[in-house]
């Protein structure tokens, strides 16, 4: 562990004009007098380090002194920073932390200027809407356990609202769009399951290790798919929905028509979400085909309808 700590601090000597002592000791969780032993450490492996005095003061390294940077062009060094960073947002994980240190290191002092420039041309923040800390927390709770090979316990709640405990080997974690999931070995189910985040409550890490099981999320995945039931839909939208359905349907599944509608054509795995989809829609689309997915979604309306009757009406 010293190794890294040496590695890191050298790392961020190199990204910053100086540093405390006290500054370092408190990012490293150590004594400021094991930050002295390992600057003196740093200083016999042959980086020369400055000490400044005084109230600015701190520890920085000279001028001239550069890490080899010939293996990255400055492309891809801003390329992974950005995404490494964006990443990190979510996990908040010490390693990647190091490693943004590392790379930063490798860009000139004079093109540091360009890479600030380029983290506000384009920011990755893959934290849905709405969903803040406490989201965060678990996260870093799972991705720590998955890191660790360590068993994770929790509560739950499957799309019928019903809730069970739980107990997982944490696998990966996986961002799809609108959420967060876990593809882990459900030792309640004994198979393996792909969990939402946002229906995982009392989440809580076990001391018990794991040892990973050869199958990956991808290899569950295809499987799923090639089990998996699909429709074939045909959607007609209003001419009022047509810039919304350029953010979510691919270009060559719409062809406008001359009133000014879009037709959609497109297969989609059934369940529950598609028919969720289909009415947030609202009266902005009508479902052509199949016959028995159009006669769901009008029941369905008709429910909600039901719903908002003024009170007192029967």
């Amino acid at each position: 562990m010293r190794l890294d700590r040496l590695l890191a601090i050298t790392l961020m000597l190199l990204n910053r004009d100086r540093i405390s002592a006290g500054a370092l000791a408190e990012h490293f969780e150590v004594s400021v007098r094991t930050i002295y032993r390992d600057i003196e450490a740093i200083n016999l492996a042959g980086i020369p380090i400055i000490s400044y005095a005084g109230h600015a003061g701190g520890f920085g390294i000279m001028e001239n002194y550069r890490i080899d940077r010939q293996m990255f062009s400055l492309k891809d060094m801003l390329s992974m920073l950005t995404a490494l960073k964006g990443l990190n947002l979510t996990l908040r994980d010490k390693d990647l932390d190091r490693t943004i240190e590392k790379i930063t290191s490798l860009i000139p002092r004079e093109k540091k200027e360009q890479l600030a420039r380029h983290y506000e041309q384009l920011v990755i923040d893959i934290m849905p809407w709405g969903q803040g800390e406490k989201q965060k927390k678990k996260l870093e709770q799972i991705h720590a356990a998955i890191k660790e090979n360590k068993l994770l316990k929790f509560q739950y709640r499957n799309a019928k609202g019903e809730q069970r405990a739980r107990i997982a080997e944490p696998m990966t974690l996986l961002f799809k769009p609108y959420g967060w999931y876990l593809f882990a070995y459900c030792r309640t189910r004994h198979d393996f399951r792909l969990f939402r985040l946002t229906r995982i409550n009392e989440l809580t890490g076990l001391n018990e290790s794991f040892i990973r099981r050869d199958k990956t999320y991808e290899d569950t995945y295809e499987q799923e798919m090639g089990r998996a039931k699909t429709v074939d839909l045909v959607l007609q939208f209003t001419p009022q929905a047509r810039p919304m359905i350029m953010d979510y349907f691919e270009e060559e599944w719409i062809s406008i028509q001359k009133d000014g509608s879009a037709l959609v054509r497109l297969s989609l795995p059934e369940g529950e979400w598609v028919y969720g989809m289909l009415l947030s829609y609202g009266e902005n689309v009508r479902v052509l085909k199949p016959r028995y997915v159009r006669k769901i979604i009008q029941e369905r309306a008709h429910k909600i309808c039901e719903v908002y009757q003024p009170l007192g009406r029967s």
